[in-house]
């Protein structure tokens, strides 16, 4: 399932080393597409994706996507932001957990008076002019 695109001008704050191995999340990333990696052994998923199973060490894995929708576990509110990120402060971030069990920390967008944890979140790409990242757009 494809996720929404937002369009962000400028240049990511602070860019992802992207290796060879990597170079494939963020090209489907940039498609609107969020994949990972799963073993082949246990089946079991890992995020960030990674050449091996951080579960059972076993060295086989294969790429699947995953869907957009999760639960947002648990935010915070960043006002004292690092030096690059300091303009966008304050902003928040949090804990969400994916519909396919995964759970993630990304940037929460979207965030209305009266929050509540256990809010629907949605992941979207943010599509910047050098690359795109990802965070959850947060529902109602």
């Amino acid at each position: 399932m494809r996720l929404a695109i937002e369009r962000v001008a400028g240049r990511r704050p602070w860019p992802p080393r992207c290796s060879e191995f990597t170079e494939r999340f963020w090209r489907a990333l940039a498609e609107g597409r969020l994949t990972t990696t799963r073993c082949a052994a246990c089946a079991r998923l890992a995020f960030p994706p990674r050449p091996f199973c951080p579960h059972c060490w076993h060295r086989s894995v294969e790429w699947v996507e995953l869907r957009p929708g999760g639960t947002v576990y648990s935010s915070t509110v960043v006002h004292a932001a690092p030096a690059v990120f300091a303009h966008e402060a304050p902003y928040r971030v949090g804990i969400v957990d994916l519909d396919d069990g995964l759970r993630i920390a990304t940037r929460l967008l979207g965030v209305a008076e009266g929050f509540a944890v256990g809010a629907r979140a949605e992941l979207v790409v943010l599509a910047y002019d050098d690359g795109p990242l990802f965070a959850a757009r947060v529902r109602g």
